[in-house]
């Protein structure tokens, strides 16, 4: 069961909310839950609203489908903070001029979901099968440079014949 909770134009930052969304995104439901009930951060509230409200809605989306529900199986799936309008003041300043306010708001949107197994993951090799044949690095890998001396002993050369060119030129 999967459900979903917005909440537009909150009177708080992105960029300050998202600090506290970052904590919960993945977690199970009661531990952030408890994350967000024992931050200091003003936006923990605003968030653990949103988490509430997204819980309340599977459980709704349950009962209306008449499956069985137990809000502990929930995940946070996916969990933003987008930037909303922001209202633009001005206040007075020195001299006559006017300097403006920002004060930003933003949305929230948190997915929750029941918590599926995890799928067994497949092994990857260290080795590819490329290397076996010979090959050192992958098809893609840049091409290595060649060494010290042998740069050294082109870009000698290569001073030797501008040297020359000038001697003939006079």
């Amino acid at each position: 069961m999967e459900a979903r909770a917005i909440q537009r134009t909150v009177r708080q930052s992105a960029r300050k909310m998202r600090l506290v969304i970052d904590l919960i995104r993945g977690r199970a439901v009661p531990e952030a839950d408890a994350i967000l009930r024992f931050s200091k951060k003003r936006a923990a509230k605003q968030i653990h609203k949103v988490l509430k409200s997204a819980v309340a809605n599977a459980q709704q989306a349950a009962q209306r489908q008449n499956e069985p529900f137990d809000a502990d199986r929930l995940r946070v799936k996916y969990a933003v903070v987008n930037e909303g309008a922001t209202l633009k003041r001005f206040t007075a300043a020195a001299m006559g001029r006017a300097t403006p306010i920002k004060k930003r708001t933003s949305h929230v949107e948190i997915h929750v979901g029941a918590d599926a197994a995890p799928a067994p993951s497949p092994k990857v090799e260290a080795a590819p099968a490329a290397a076996a044949k010979g090959r050192a690095k992958p098809k893609g890998a840049a091409k290595a440079k060649r060494p010290a001396k042998a740069r050294s002993k082109a870009r000698k050369a290569a001073g030797k014949k501008t040297k020359q060119t000038k001697k003939a030129s006079t």
